[in-house]
């Protein structure tokens, strides 16, 4: 039986990426990068993942820089949540 003293929780995982799809209603795909030297050739290699991210408000759009934060399934694919919108994608100047 837990007392009145709060109970700490683990540090969740947060990684920034960049929005390359916001069609679906309250979802958004993150493409995120991962940088590591390969084992063998010692290479620098970069490799992406595609991350299915919860966004409430619908605050994201596409070219966005993102940080999310990984979360409980929120539906079959969904396991990340929106925290904030670092950057804007520089919208064209109209002619």
């Amino acid at each position: 039986m837990t007392t009145s003293a709060t109970i700490q929780r683990a540090q969740r995982k947060q990684r920034e990426g960049e929005v390359i799809a916001s069609r679906m209603a309250k979802t958004i795909v993150v493409r995120v990068e991962r940088r590591y030297s390969h084992p063998r050739f010692r290479k620098v290699v970069t490799a992406y993942a595609k991350l299915y991210v919860h966004d409430e408000k619908g605050a994201a759009r596409v070219g966005d820089r993102v940080r999310i934060q990984e979360t409980r399934p929120v539906s079959k694919t969904k396991r990340w949540r929106l925290v904030e919108v670092i950057g804007r994608r520089a919208e064209p100047a109209a002619a």
